[in-house]
């Protein structure tokens, strides 16, 4: 046998290191019905972004008013909300492919109302909310049936690697697709934004028409209707470990999510005007995006409970750090970044642990579930830092919140022991 050629520069331990920090793409690779559903989940979620923009434009050049444009995002929880609970046995009782092809279908009608009232000149303002609405209506059904589809098409044991995936899809449609929209409105108007929204739906159609059939697995006592609602949100209540990664995640939402102060932190805290409230929306994703794509590391940590409370610890901590920087704009957005590339670990363990270990049968009401969580928080943080903002100061009111996430979060790992010792070797 041959001596093995020399390294001297240490080149292949270099290489072993960053394949380990790179994203495990090993979903994409075992799983035909994923790439089809990744592919199109990224071109209907980011054509969805030049209509979400252009609704929050159009709704500020119609009513001039900040209430106004603020009553969108609490019609649009309501309704998601009540989709959460009619629809909360729809998906575990269908096959999920069909209703995955049906949605697209009920989103392309919402589409539709939109750009028929911006080719109108001047629509009702109530007709863009009604829009809204019935998108957020149709979404409680479309993104957790996408979520409860992951785990029969990649296998438990890639789980995390395909959550990591996932969220690499929205921090790049979260930052390309508001940048492209402001363009394309500015210069072409709100038709041809909504006629985009419209049209890549169908990507997401076409997938769900070329995926295998995901008939649901039910076991022999299964409920059905209003029954199986109960039953998803008892599940919940019942068990401590779902409990707890609900808990923790509106703690981290409600009190560490200053997105509703940026505008005036621009102005009170960094001295400068709207030119730079972009600048601290895109942060946070910058560092998710980058935090994501560097998650190889994710598939082989075991305690992903733990994880999880030191993630939202350190995002806590970030945000704090974002608010007592002063006026210096490059390490605030240092911080945000850090914020949002621990948020992402959270994410990603906090679904990981959700998909793992809910019953197959319940995980698309499990799903809807989390995604009210996920959506509902960060509208409960936009109230709550507005209001501590209102008593005291906007700093006051980012530092206190990111304290109250790192507190928080001590809490829960002591409240639920079950999730600090969380093995996922054992729940596979």
């Amino acid at each position: 046998m041959g001596t093995p050629p020399e390294d001297p520069k240490g080149t292949a331990p270099r290489r072993a290191r960053l394949r380990r920090l790179a994203i495990d793409l090993t979903p994409l690779k075992v799983s035909r019905d994923y790439r089809i559903l990744l592919a199109g989940s990224f071109t209907s979620e980011l054509g969805y972004q030049f209509a979400r923009i252009a609704i929050y434009v159009q709704l500020t050049e119609l009513t001039r008013s900040a209430a106004a444009v603020g009553l969108f995002g609490l019609i649009s929880l309501i309704a998601l909300f009540i989709g959460t609970l009619v629809g909360g046995s729809f998906i575990d009782a269908h096959d999920r492919r069909t209703t995955l092809a049906w949605a697209q279908v009920a989103h392309t009608l919402s589409a539709g109302i939109l750009l028929a009232g911006a080719l109108q000149g001047h629509p009702p303002v109530g007709l863009i909310y009604g829009a809204g609405a019935l998108h957020a209506f149709v979404g409680s059904i479309d993104q957790p049936t996408r979520s409860a589809m992951g785990p029969r098409l990649v296998g438990a044991h890639l789980v995390a690697s395909a959550v990591a995936l996932n969220q690499v899809m929205w921090q790049t449609i979260g930052i390309v697709g508001p940048a492209l929209a402001g363009i394309v409105i500015a210069r072409a108007g709100y038709g041809l934004a909504y006629a985009i929204d419209l049209v890549t739906y169908g990507a997401l159609f076409a997938a769900a028409l070329l995926m295998r059939p995901m008939p649901p697995e039910h076991g022999p006592d299964s409920a059905s209707g209003w029954e199986a609602v109960k039953e998803g949100f008892r599940y919940v209540r019942e068990d401590r470990l779902i409990s707890s990664t609900f808990v923790i995640d509106l703690i981290a939402m409600i009190f560490g999510m200053p997105q509703a102060l940026f505008t005036f932190l621009a102005v009170t805290q960094f001295h400068r005007g709207p030119e730079i409230v972009g600048l601290l929306f895109a942060a946070p994703a910058v560092g998710a995006l980058v935090q994501a794509v560097a998650s190889g590391w994710a598939k082989n940590v075991r305690r992903q409970g733990v994880a999880v409370i030191w993630s939202v610890a350190a995002w806590g901590g970030a945000i704090a750090a974002f608010g007592v920087v002063g006026s210096n704009l490059p390490l605030a957005l240092l911080f945000l970044a850090l914020a949002g590339a621990a948020d992402v670990i959270s994410a990603i363990f906090r679904s990981t642990i959700t998909q793992v270990t809910t019953p197959d049968h319940l995980r698309g009401r499990m799903s809807q579930i989390f995604i009210l969580v996920v959506t509902g928080g960060p509208r409960l943080g936009d109230f709550e830092a507005g209001l501590v903002a209102t008593w005291f100061t906007p700093t006051i009111s980012v530092v206190t919140g990111g304290l109250a996430c790192i507190l928080g979060s001590g809490v829960v790992a002591i409240v639920y022991p079950e999730l600090r010792r969380y093995h996922a070797d054992v729940a596979v």
